[in-house]
């Protein structure tokens, strides 16, 4: 009984390794799909694994940093055969988003995300500050091995860095969204929040495959959602807009037609940047809002209960009769 127990226990703790691992690897792979090459190095706009690794991390804690650095190594695996030179990518990879972790734990991050102080945190604390290691790590890495020339070292970099970020700002929410919300039961909000992914789907598609500066017009789309649905709406949607934008741009059409790689990069991470931060942001103040009108209203109500027992018609005892 118990070798049986301790077994149960091993599995326990073994089972959400093994499944970020997995799920680290499968997004790896996504990610790929969609990847640039910076002087030999291959670098994605977007690496979806960081923000599913922070996300791993805020939900079962450090006792999952295992199944990141396995992820990576699979990940390193499918691109080109693994050298030990390779375990200096694993550490700034598993090291980025622990430092994310305690960085946010040490701000009094919530899951959540009701709060704006939440939003500002995951964005520096949780994104663009931890992820300057993985990027100086891996960087470093290509160039220690000779994989990369020094001169090369700094668009590297900043592209590692910027895919890396992204994946923070962009996968984690929509994650810690997913986890606490449902499915809405009002008939008109879920035709809402269809129409709402329809029309962002659509802008997006046209603002990027047209010759014309358009991809403005993904914002309005953007603030709907935050305003509407706050995290569960605004999370989507910047994605959304994140993926569609990447596709384009590694297809050099509409607005990232005729640029050179600087500039597509450039170009395609102001937008996604813009779009998860106005996304993220604008969330986190409507929900910090609606919350503080509801302990309003609640407040009202009770004082309003209190008003009605002391009142001389009311069921309480009137206060000339403590006279």
């Amino acid at each position: 009984m118990v070798r049986t127990l301790e077994w149960r226990r091993s599995c326990a703790a073994l089972l959400p390794v093994l499944g970020v691992a997995a799920v680290y690897y499968a997004t790896g792979r996504l990610g790929l799909l969609r990847q640039v090459v910076v002087a030999g190095a291959v670098v994605t706009p977007l690496w979806p694994p960081t923000g599913i690794a922070v996300a791993a991390l805020l939900w079962f804690g450090l006792r999952v940093w295992p199944g990141i650095a396995l992820g990576t190594y699979l990940a390193i695996e499918g691109i080109s055969a693994f050298r030990p030179a390779d375990l200096g990518i694993v550490a700034g990879n598993v090291l980025a988003p622990v430092c994310a972790l305690l960085l946010l734990r040490a701000a009094g991050f919530r899951p959540e995300l009701d709060r704006l102080r939440d939003g500002l945190a995951l964005v520096f604390l949780g994104g663009l500050v931890p992820m300057l290691i993985s990027a100086t790590a891996g960087a470093w890495t290509l160039v220690l091995t000779g994989n990369l020339p020094m001169e090369s070292f700094w668009p590297t970099w900043s592209a590692w860095w910027a895919g890396d970020a992204m994946g923070v700002l962009l996968v984690t929410p929509l994650l810690l969204a997913l986890r606490g919300a449902g499915l809405p039961r009002d008939p008109y909000r879920v035709a809402e929040a269809a129409a709402m992914m329809a029309a962002t789907a659509a802008a997006t598609v046209l603002a990027t495959h047209s010759t014309l500066s358009l991809l403005f017009l993904v914002f309005p789309l953007i603030i709907w959602a935050a305003v509407r649905f706050q995290l569960a709406g605004a999370a989507p949607c910047a994605l959304l807009v994140s993926v569609l934008s990447i596709w384009a741009a590694t297809d050099h059409v509409g607005p990232f037609t005729g640029r050179s790689l600087l500039e597509l990069m450039v170009n395609l991470q102001a937008l996604n940047g813009a779009a998860a931060l106005t996304g993220l942001l604008l969330a986190a103040l409507v929900t910090e809002q609606n919350n503080v009108r509801l302990k309003i209203e609640e407040a009202c109500e009770e004082l309003a209960e209190v008003v009605a027992q002391l009142s001389p018609g009311g069921h309480g005892e009137s206060p000339r009769g403590r006279f």
